[in-house]
């Protein structure tokens, strides 16, 4: 093989290796990117917000549950009286 057939398949390759390289830089990128992005953060923060609204629904319905209870304890109490 000539000098020159040798050089250049070690340029083109050496060309290759780089467009890799940079692919691979460019696709790193794009996950960090696409990591960091808001709407991850927002879909975060209204999971958040909907699990507080779901205790609190929960609790509220609970403590009514609770009040009807103990007025019908009290009227229990008042006809047995």
């Amino acid at each position: 093989m000539s000098t020159a057939r040798i050089h250049d398949k070690y340029k083109l390759r050496s060309f290759w290796e780089q467009r890799i390289v940079q692919h691979s830089e460019q696709v790193g990128g794009e996950e960090a990117r696409r990591g960091g992005s808001a709407l991850t953060r927002l879909r975060e923060q209204w999971l958040l917000r909907l699990d507080q609204r779901n205790q609190h629904q929960q609790s509220f319905y609970l403590e009514r549950i609770r009040r009807a209870e103990m007025a019908q304890q009290s009227l229990r109490k008042l006809h047995s009286a």
